[in-house]
């Protein structure tokens, strides 16, 4: 069925921390250069409004509320403030944070009547790209973050969020969302005394220092981005190959319950005789029915999911440090064997492998991943996106819980999603951009395959 997209365009606003500060620059370490020409990362969280409230209190209460506490969250966030930079005279990019700076945030409204059909489970990919906010990025010059609020007239509203993956990871983007809701529903309560510090657990880590780098990564990826279209190519543009969107795709949500995961893990346990976790049978499993419904034409099949080095660093770091702090992760498995019936195990193998070589160091051969990366290239490449731990179900803005969170930055690259259940019962959501035809054999296989197990 076919929806309209028409949108207007209400306010368009910058918003700044509430006291000016200093200007500050935030050197980007390796973990955030290997992303630094990759695409940005797009989240949509829709949200019903609450039966007393309709599309006067848009304008009156939530929109003022949503841009107030904005102001108080950035002022201990100033990296997102800021903009990536590239200067000749410094050998790494940065993030260049000046007074001044401030956040885009756009407030739009829909003439469509389609929010049910956009927070259901399938949707065309198109219908949702108009509530996407975009970065400002040019050669020498990206902005980090991006914020749009639209308004669906007596259905609800939809906070679109886009950050540039080289500032931030994704625990990292979603500390921010979550302190952002803190300080909103403290608005929202109407209390006296806004509080000015933050729970412990939401108070961001900025001091990239404790970043060290004693085998020479960031020489080496640094040196992989000059010499990309080079040399000495400092430019900050994304990668055009995988930053288009793909207009004919249908997007899906799957839901793997508590029991088709313990059915999951029975059924490994019996081939691979070692304790297997909820990522890893998640992942194989969809791995498995992915290359069955699309059948490759390589040989081999990449698969790589990204690892929080957080508390796997020779010196562990805060929970709560704040930018990239993730490492990539490479399978590799033959096409022929993917696709057989024993896909499952095979892919399954492939994972456990690469979550055993973390025990030589999480870090081990960091300086030759891009040339890994360059040579998985030629093969189909799946990989992930989100965690079931960053519980993005419970991001309550102090108008309820989310009732769809959609991860669209995935419609370009080809990853899958995975968050939490939101049904808040220990399963695991999963989110994919197919085209029809693929997505309906791919629904068909994902049950299937579960009955057959």
């Amino acid at each position: 069925m076919a929806h309209s997209t028409s949108l207007n365009l209400h306010q368009l606003h910058s918003v700044a921390p509430p006291h000016a500060t200093t200007a500050t620059t935030f050197p980007l370490t390796f973990f955030d250069i290997l992303w630094l020409r990759l695409p940005p990362v797009e989240r949509l969280f829709f949200y019903e409004f609450p039966t007393t409230s309709k599309t006067t209190s848009f304008y009156d209460i939530i929109v003022p509320n949503l841009k107030h506490s904005l102001s108080l969250t950035l002022q201990h966030f100033i990296p997102l403030v800021g903009n990536i930079t590239w200067p000749l005279e410094s050998s790494n990019p940065i993030i260049n944070y000046v007074p001044g700076d401030a956040v885009s945030f756009t407030v739009a409204e829909s003439n469509s009547d389609n929010f049910n059909h956009l927070c259901s489970n399938l949707c065309d990919v198109v219908d949702r790209q108009h509530l996407i906010p975009r970065l400002n990025i040019s050669h020498e010059q990206a902005s980090v973050l991006s914020l749009q609020v639209t308004l669906f007239p007596n259905s609800g509203f939809c906070i679109g969020i886009t950050t540039h993956h080289a500032a931030v990871d994704g625990k990292s983007s979603t500390m921010f969302l979550k302190t952002w809701a803190y300080f909103c529903s403290k608005i929202q309560e109407q209390l006296t005394q806004i509080p000015s510090s933050l729970p412990e657990n939401q108070t961001p880590f900025l001091d990239r220092s404790v970043i060290n780098d004693p085998s020479g990564i960031t020489e080496a990826f640094v040196d992989s981005w000059l010499n990309y279209d080079g040399p000495n190519n400092r430019s900050l543009k994304v990668w055009d190959t995988i930053s288009a969107v793909k207009t004919e795709q249908v997007k899906g949500l799957f839901e793997l319950t508590p029991s088709h995961i313990q059915k999951l893990k029975k059924h490994a346990l019996s081939k691979v005789k070692t304790k297997v976790s909820t990522f890893s049978v998640t992942c194989a499993y969809l791995l498995s029915c992915l290359a069955k419904v699309e059948k490759p034409k390589d040989e081999r099949v990449a698969f790589i999911f990204s690892v929080d080095c957080r508390t796997r660093l020779d010196s562990p770091i805060l929970a709560t440090y704040f930018g990239n702090c993730v490492f990539p992760q490479l399978v590799v498995v033959e096409t022929n064997k993917l696709v057989e019936n024993d896909g499952f195990i095979i892919a399954l193998e492939g994972i456990i492998d690469a979550l055993n070589k973390l025990e030589d160091g999480v870090l081990n051969e960091g300086e030759k991943w891009m040339s890994k990366i360059q040579s998985a290239i030629g093969n189909r490449l799946f990989s992930t996106a989100g965690s079931p731990r960053f519980e993005v179900y419970g991001i309550d803005f102090g108008w309820g819980r989310p009732k769809k969170v959609d991860v669209t930055s995935i419609d370009k690259t080809g990853a899958f999603s995975l968050s939490e259940s939101k049904n808040n019962d220990g399963g695991v959501e999963v989110g994919l951009a197919l085209n029809k035809v693929e997505m309906e054999a791919f629904l068909a296989l994902f049950h299937q395959q579960l009955e057959s197990f």
